[in-house]
């Protein structure tokens, strides 16, 4: 947590403070209109339950009946949410993985297939994000140090969604060709069944569509609320270069990072660091206040706890056993 604290707090203070910005940060935090602050909530709630509903789509088609409770996906998901709060490196993928996990122990391969629907539900999570960067660049001032980022992602999400596609069509051959411990890796491939369902597959990205949608309205709900009546592709830049942003998750939430990624753009519309390192924080808290909770919420009903959630990540080697993880909950 201190490390989390003091990086976040290290790169805010490279930004270019002065009185003025500093006067301006704490006036925008002051001035807050909490009707739009909570649509923003609403909007970011919204998004991670289409989210879990675009996993539960990929899940079913990727095993056979029963399929697991769209409750149980759900608190998963949730837990995965808190997961990349508070742990490093994206951490709640794996958490989701072991949590649904342990509702499925009777199975052979969970593990496996999870990951695979988990690679899955990425894959498909491309095509929207790949719309929004369309959308960007055709619609905002793009700085001209992000221009490059965004068509670097842009080029390599279109060709990581080739060659899942590419890899669901040949399914007779492995999508790796490795061995030991990373044998994992080809069996993350039976999770890519939904990429050989066009209908599923239209579905689980019209959910995932709906998230993202979700949280461009968030954040323009959230720029509201700091009084900033700035148009929709203002909102949508902010939402591309945050992601791009969280695509290297140096720390926990990136806390620091996130801001000036989101204070720098916003300075090409007007808007002073100040106000712009303050709509920062808030919009990552909302953002953040729905993961916790939800994650919370679901982490107790799984009778698990924070420091359960923190060992997740090394719970085990789901690549070199058939079998689901299964989790110590002893420090209830």
């Amino acid at each position: 947590m201190l490390l989390f604290l003091g990086g976040g707090l290290a790169l805010v203070a490279l930004l270019p403070w002065r009185e003025s910005i500093l006067e301006s940060f704490g006036s925008a935090l002051v001035h807050v209109g909490w009707s739009w602050a909570l649509a923003a909530v609403a909007f970011n709630l919204l998004s991670a339950i289409a989210g879990s509903l675009a996993w539960d789509t990929v899940i079913k088609q990727a095993m056979p009946p029963p399929h697991p409770r769209y409750r149980d996906v759900l608190s998963a998901f949730s837990v995965g949410l808190l997961a990349n709060v508070v742990l490093p490196a994206r951490a709640g993928e794996v958490a989701r993985i072991a949590v649904l996990a342990r509702r499925l122990r009777h199975r052979t391969g969970v593990w496996a297939t999870l990951v695979g629907t988990v690679l899955a539900y990425r894959l498909l999570d491309l095509v929207p994000s790949l719309a929004l960067i369309g959308y960007v660049l055709v619609s905002a001032p793009i700085p001209h140090w992000a221009i490059k980022s965004l068509m670097l992602v842009a080029a390599l999400g279109a060709a990581l969604f080739a060659l899942g596609l590419a890899s669901a069509r040949r399914h007779e051959l492995p999508l790796f060709e490795v061995s030991g411990k990373l044998r994992w890796l080809t069996m993350a491939r039976e999770g890519l069944g939904i990429l050989r369902a066009p209908l599923p597959a239209a579905t689980a990205t019209l959910y995932q569509s709906i998230a993202w949608i979700s949280q461009l309205l968030a954040v323009f709900a959230t720029l509201r609320a700091f009084g900033l009546a700035l148009p929709l592709p203002a909102a949508a830049l902010v939402l591309a270069l945050v992601n791009v942003a969280i695509l290297f998750p140096i720390w926990p939430s990136n806390v620091g990072l996130l801001q000036a990624t989101v204070a720098l753009p916003l300075a090409a519309y007007g808007v002073d660091y100040g106000r712009g390192i303050a709509f920062g924080v808030a919009m990552q808290a909302i953002e953040v206040s729905v993961g916790v909770s939800l994650g919370l919420f679901f982490l107790t009903r799984e009778g698990l706890s924070v420091g359960v959630l923190r060992r997740m990540p090394n719970a085990g080697e789901p690549g070199l056993s058939s079998r689901p993880v299964l989790l110590d909950v002893s420090d209830k």
